[in-house]
């Protein structure tokens, strides 16, 4: 009778990275550099230059843009919260993949949930903070 033997398989952990409002579920394997987001190139999805420079800052960093293949879900707030969620979330999965980046991502801010968001506006304001003038007579 024949033994069954399981292949052992490394299972890919989805690690979400989140910035003002949006949030980015982040997959990496191994491969060429391909990313895609939301099922498109990156080049695509992203127009400005700057932005891409965001999202792909902590690979950069550790010299890994070469090494793996980003697959990326994004949803919420504008482009550039999207990217600063793609690149908090490409922090934890590189480290995941590889604790020894740890402390190069810790020192230059990329673990760490950016938690600045916009302030809710206040009943009898216009805004979060804006008043009407006031008037003495």
């Amino acid at each position: 009778m024949a033994k069954a033997v399981a292949k052992k398989s490394k299972v890919v952990p989805i690690l979400t990275g989140k910035r003002k409002t949006s949030v980015a579920r982040v997959r990496i394997t191994a491969g060429s550099g391909n990313i895609t987001i939301n099922g498109k190139p990156m080049d695509e999805y992203f127009g400005q230059d700057t932005l891409k420079l965001i999202a792909t800052q902590s690979l950069e960093l550790t010299n890994t843009k070469e090494k793996y293949d980003v697959v990326v879900n994004v949803y919420g707030g504008g482009l550039s919260g999207q990217a600063g969620a793609i690149n908090h979330a490409v922090a934890k999965a590189l480290i995941e993949e590889e604790p020894s980046y740890r402390d190069e991502l810790k020192k230059a801010g990329f673990i760490t949930r950016d938690s600045r968001m916009k302030e809710r506006k206040k009943y009898g304001l216009k805004k979060a903070r804006k008043a009407s003038q006031f008037s003495k007579r």
